[in-house]
């Protein structure tokens, strides 16, 4: 992801809570056994991809712990077409 930092401002500087649909309100729509749209799961699959090749670069406890809780939040707050954007599609990804 180039920024973000710049995702967490704009969801606070201009989104009301519950406007935007999450990683996570997927993940609990998928856990319901409800019918994801093929935009959605392709979001969840590259958030789930993005989210390991994020993970994999790190060497040490602490900082693994630290990126993890970051993608947490992220999960809760980005909007999932976020991971819709070209640069999930990447092949390093996969």
């Amino acid at each position: 992801m180039k920024n973000r930092k710049e995702i967490y401002e704009n969801y606070f500087a201009k989104q009301d809570a519950g406007d935007e649909i999450t990683i996570n309100d997927l993940r609990d729509k998928e856990f319901r056994n409800e019918r994801l749209t093929e935009e959605e799961g392709v979001a969840l699959i590259n958030f789930d991809r993005f989210r390991l090749s994020e993970l994999n670069k790190i060497n040490n406890d602490f900082d693994f712990n630290a990126r993890y809780c970051q993608l947490q939040i992220l999960a809760n707050i980005a909007g999932y077409k976020e991971f819709l954007k070209e640069e999930y599609f990447s092949n390093e990804l996969l």
